[in-house]
Order: structure tokens, then sequence, then C-alpha cells
């Protein structure tokens, strides 16, 4: 056990960094940079920092008013701009393209395609309609200046070049095949275009029992060339192409394949993998270029991500629902950046942060349909890449309905970590751990390996609980901020009450100290009593966990056990010290001593507030107050080289530590303890 020592009512202990350039922002210490996908790592003294995590900062003011903000309400982190409906058509999926400084939207409507300027997005300004055949499926995607609708109403491919806008007199055909094709194709369910390397991929339709067909679009976009396709796996429903790489949605065969697709007479496969409901909709490539999102067009349906890097070794990484428990369906998904817009029918849009992709967040959406559950109506389909940031989505009808959005894209606030055994170390699955306070509630249980991962939107502080079985409930407060992973372990303890019992005792000469307050913390309520005439004390009917027990006499000063697992009776011995130990870190002199850098807190531990003093040789220095999870509750530039201010109004009971800088660096940390 790791014993404590200090005079008055100081006590401090050294905080080192197994990094020394560690996580560090703008806005303090221990945040995990967006870029970073790996946990963060602190060393500090045995028996300090277990993530235990008992006792953890709250403003117990402002949790009721957080408790008021669901976790995912309607219409969150985007706003309404303006609509367009059209009567008597229905809509299909949408694009856009952007010319000159101007933004157009490419509305796939029953009766052809629709040009819409909403450069202006609260008032935009239809072009033109462009007739094609009359039916409910459209699909466009553009290549340069030119866009390509397909249709399952036939005609092939309608090319149209769109150099001329805003005249809404537009060139354009109907391409119906050349080649070994000529005259051939029809009816085609969805489009691609790989835009690095220049072919155009059309999907389903009856031509090649609805493989793939590939165009040239290199030569001359206004008139495609057929150079190849792929049937090996039959029917594709929709995909995605980049660099001559195909993922293609076999919709029929519950797969994904991944294709290499450089030669086009002769495709070679590399692998293929079933997704969740094993009806794969749409896939687009992350970013990051190694996860694939895919989409399964069911009821009670999910958007996936799929870890890529190794094509022969498809990996899976997570699954989201939009509304889980509703049924709904999810439909097309388009990743931006950070983040997966996805259009989910009767759920309208959603916006997913995809940064870290084992661990996918909702942080927005917007629904365009009153109704909600299964079904086919709602949103189709939504485009995210303007420039102005502004999004577009389409509502089936009818009367069919252009919604124009503007998204606000922020980052998820992660929670991930382990459970396990608090006794044995085993890992424990099926412990659920909740977010109180989210609507719905947030929860998510562990699996096999203890590991769990979860997040959400809002940021702010939240009571979490872990919760299992024959095990004693954990709860701790958690204070979500958007872009920052939070490492929660959590070791359960077995149901059941013992006694602990003690002696405090002076380290000087060895007698027992009378009249010495003791106190117990890591249970939701903190305890104290008082030693007898031998230096006793004891406190019965407590629960298996983790405790720190600290003890504190006049004239004595104050020691402390730090982090001790109790799964039994037992007794401690706790000593207390007259001269304040001195070691490689010691800067916290007290303030009567003659030095040049002196800084303390005046009571350690304290109940209510405690007091900060200080004296450097020059301004500049700021301190900064961490709880038990390396989280900042709260942060001070000191005023001038001398002074004082107060710490801990409003703070739980439990362990913090104040972190002391100067010229950006660490001079010193302090260990501080309500009680």
């Amino acid at each position: 056990m790791e014993n404590w020592r200090s005079e008055s009512d100081l006590y401090c202990n050294r905080m080192e960094f197994k990094d020394k350039n560690f996580m560090r922002s703008k806005s303090g210490l221990f945040k995990i940079p967006d870029t970073n996908l790996l946990p963060f790592f602190l060393y500090i003294r045995p028996n300090f920092f277990k993530m235990q995590l008992r006792t953890t900062f709250a403003i117990l003011a402002a949790l009721s008013l957080m408790a008021a903000f669901p976790l995912h309400a309607q219409n969150i982190n985007t706003t309404y701009r303006s609509k367009i409906s059209y009567p008597g058509q229905t809509l299909a999926n949408i694009w856009g393209y952007t010319y000159r400084g101007k933004e157009y939207a490419l509305v796939g409507a029953s009766k052809g395609l629709v040009i819409v300027n909403i450069t202006n997005p609260d008032a935009p300004q239809q072009i033109v309609q462009i007739p094609g055949p009359d039916n409910l499926w459209k699909e466009i995607k553009t290549y340069q200046h030119y866009a390509y609708v397909t249709s399952e109403g036939g005609q092939g491919i309608q090319v149209i070049d769109l150099a001329k806008l805003p005249s809404p007199t537009l060139d354009s055909h109907f391409y119906t095949g050349d080649g070994a094709i000529a005259g051939q194709l029809n009816t085609i369910h969805a489009l691609h275009i790989d835009e690095t390397k220049g072919f155009l991929y059309a999907w389903g339709g009856g031509l090649f029992g609805g493989g793939a067909k590939i165009f040239d679009l290199k030569a001359d976009p206004y008139n495609p060339k057929y150079v190849g396709k792929y049937d090996q796996l039959g029917y594709v429903h929709d995909g995605y192409v980049d660099n001559d790489t195909m993922y293609s949605c076999h919709i029929y065969a519950g797969q994904f394949a991944i294709v290499n697709m450089a030669d086009k007479s002769a495709p070679e496969l590399i692998n293929t993998q079933t997704t969740p409901d094993v009806f794969p909709h749409n896939t687009w490539l992350a970013p990051d270029r190694q996860t694939i999102l895919a989409t399964d067009e069911k009821n009670n349906s999910f958007l996936s991500a799929w870890d890529v890097s190794d094509p022969t070794d498809i990996k899976f990484l997570d699954k989201i629902q939009s509304n889980p428990g509703t049924n709904s369906i999810v439909h097309n998904t388009y990743a931006k950046g950070h983040w997966a817009v996805t259009s989910w029918y009767k759920d309208g849009f959603t916006i997913v942060d995809i940064t870290r992709p084992n661990n996918l967040i909702q942080v927005g959406n917007y629904d365009t349909y009153a109704g909600s559950g299964s079904g086919f109506e709602g949103c189709w389909g939504v485009y995210p890449f303007f420039p102005s940031g502004t999004l577009i989505a389409s509502n089936i009808g009818a009367p069919g309905e252009l919604y124009i959005i503007s998204p606000n894209y922020v980052r998820a606030c992660y929670l991930e970590g382990k459970i396990t055994d608090g006794i044995t170390g085993a890992n424990l699955q099926g412990a659920q751990i909740q977010v109180i306070g989210t609507t719905p509630l947030l929860q998510e249980i562990s699996a096999t390996s203890g590991l769990y991962k979860t997040g959400q939107e809002a940021e702010g502080y939240y009571k979490v609980r872990v919760s299992k079985t024959g095990y004693q409930d954990f709860e701790t407060y958690i204070h979500f901020q958007r872009g920052e992973l939070i490492l929660l372990d959590v070791p359960l303890f077995p149901n059941g009450l013992l006694n602990l019992t003690g002696t405090v005792i002076n380290h000087s000469d060895g007698q027992p100290v009378n009249n010495a307050s003791v106190w117990l913390y890591g249970a939701p309520t903190p305890s104290s009593t008082t030693t007898d005439a031998m230096g006793a004390f004891n406190f019965n009917n407590i629960k298996a966990g983790i405790y720190n027990i600290t003890a504190g006499a006049p004239g004595l000063g104050m020691g402390m056990l730090s982090g001790q697992t109790i799964v039994g009776s037992t007794g401690v011995t706790i000593e207390l010290f007259t001269t304040l130990r001195k070691d490689a870190m010691n800067d916290g002199i007290g303030l009567s001593e003659q030095a040049t850098e002196q800084w303390r807190f005046t009571q350690n531990p304290f109940t209510t507030e405690t007091l900060f003093q200080y004296q450097f040789k020059e301004a500049g220095a700021t301190i900064t107050l961490l709880n038990s999870l390396g989280q900042i509750v709260q942060t001070a530039e000191l005023s001038g080289s001398e002074g004082q201010m107060s710490f801990g109004t409003g703070l739980p009971a439990g362990i913090y530590f104040a972190v002391l800088q100067q010229d950006g660096k660490e001079i010193s940390v302090k260990k501080l303890v309500k009680s």
C-alpha cells in the first residue's frame, strides 16, 4: 500500500507521462486528436489511477438541463432552407453539379431530369425539366460537364451536356449501346462513374442478367463506348468504382464483391462479403480509402462499415441504425470527410461520424417524412458534395419534394473501454453500459472480450452506469466533448457487504492517534469517522470495490492509502507524518518558507472549497484542475506573480489533480481530495 505523507494540510505527488509530448490541444491536456485512432496512455505512480473512477467531476446543476436534450431528436445539426414540390410526379435519386460558381441540383423526377439552381438555398430557381422515361426510378451521376441519367423505364443512358447552364437549352440524347451491344441497352437500375479512370458502370437491367456494363467516357463523354462487362456473380444492384477497383452490390446474393477491373475484358474477382441483413443496396468508399460503407435495403436494416485495407481479408468494423426499434429501411450512403450522409426512407437522412469506423456515431439528421417505420416512402436520395456545404434530399412523394438543407457537421463524443471482474480480472460479457439522461437511452452491451464502444452527439456532463446481474452497479459522471475519446475501463465487483477496520498512527513514534479524522471514498456516498483512544476506526457494511482511505489530525498533517482494492473484511494502517516528504518534484513548499517558487492549497482534503495561494518569480503561470479521468474541470491563468483563488466549489467528493504550468511546461502536479 502506498502511503501519502505530508505536514499541515498539504500532500503532493509527481505525475509522469509516458511520452513527454503527450496528447495536447488548444483547449487543454489529455485530448486525443481527431486523426489519432489509438488510445492515450498515462503513466502515474502505482495504485494512483486504475480507471475505477468512482468519483469524477460533474456540474450537478447542469445535469437536469442536459437530460432535457435528446440524443437523436428530430432534425439535429441541420437547418431547413427551402423546398420545391412536384405535383403529379415522384422523385427518385438526385445528384449535384457545380459550374462557374453556381450550384445545381439534378433531380430524378418521374417525368425527366429537373435542374434547379440552388446557389441561393433560400430561393432556388428551376432551370428546366428534360423529358425522359415516365418512371419512378431515376439515377444520376456526372463526369466533366455531362450528366448521365438511367431508369428502369428504359431507353438506355440519357446523356445531357450541362455546359450551357444556366441556359435551359441543353443538348441531350439517349445512348442505347454500340459495338457488341449496339441497340441492346435499355433498362438500367443505377450507375456509377470511375472519375479517376473515366469509365461509366451501369448496374442492373435486363442485359447480361443485370451484371455490370462498362463504358469508356474519356475520348468522347457525350458518346460513351462499350468496353466490357462483369456478370460473374449475376445481378448487380448498385456499387462504387474508383481507380479500377469495383465494390459491387449483389443484392439478391446478399453480398458485396471487390473486383479488379483494370482489364475490362477479364475482370478479376478478389473477394466477397455478406452484409448484416444479407441484402446490400449500395456501397461507398470512405476518404481513408480503407473503409467501405454498405447499406442493406430491408426493414430494420443497418449502415455497416468494413475494413478493406487488405481486400483479401475483409473485416467487419461496426453497424448502426437511424432509429433502433422503428423497423426503418436504409437506402443510399455517401462519405464526405469525417461523415457518412445516408438517406433512410421514412427517417429522412442521417449524418454519422465515421472517423472511428469501428464506432459509428449518429451526429445529425433531418426527417423529410411525417410517418415512421418500415416501407419505401420518404427520402430516396441525398447529395452532400456541394462546395458551399448545402445539402439536397429527395422525398419520393407524390408529390415529390426537393429539400434544401444546411448541415452542421460536428464530431462525435466517444466512450470506449473494457468491463472486467474486479476480483479475478476476467473479461465480463453482457454488462450493460448506459448513459443516463439521453433520449432515447443510449446503451451498449460489452462483448465476449469485455470491450464496448459507444458515443453520442451531445456534449456535456452525463452519468454513466455499468451493470450486470450478480454485480454491484458502477456509476460515474463523464464530460462528453466532441472529437474526444474517453477511455473508461470498469471493474465490477460482486454483490455483498464487508467491514473495513484500521488504525491511524504517528510515524515518528508509532503511537496511535486519538480523534483523527478518517475519510473513505470510492462508494457513491463518501463516509467519514474518527479514531478512538487506541487510534482505531471501522467502516461497516461497505461494498467490495476500489477505495481511497484518508486520515488527518491537527499538527500531524495527512496520510492516504490510494487505490485500495477491498474484496473482503480487512484491516489497514495509516501513518501521519510531521514533516513533508521531499522528493525530486517537491516544489510545493509552504508560503511561510523562504523560496522563490511557492504554491499550496490551504486545505487538503477539503469539504467545500480550498484556497490556492501562490508566489512566483514572474507572472504567466496557469493552473488546471483535472478529475480522475484526466478531464479538465477548471482552468485559470494566474493573475500576476502572486495571489490566491478558490477551487472546488460545486465538485462532488473525489480525487482531483492540480497541474501547474509555466511557459508551456508542467512545473508540478498535486493530488487533491474533496471529502
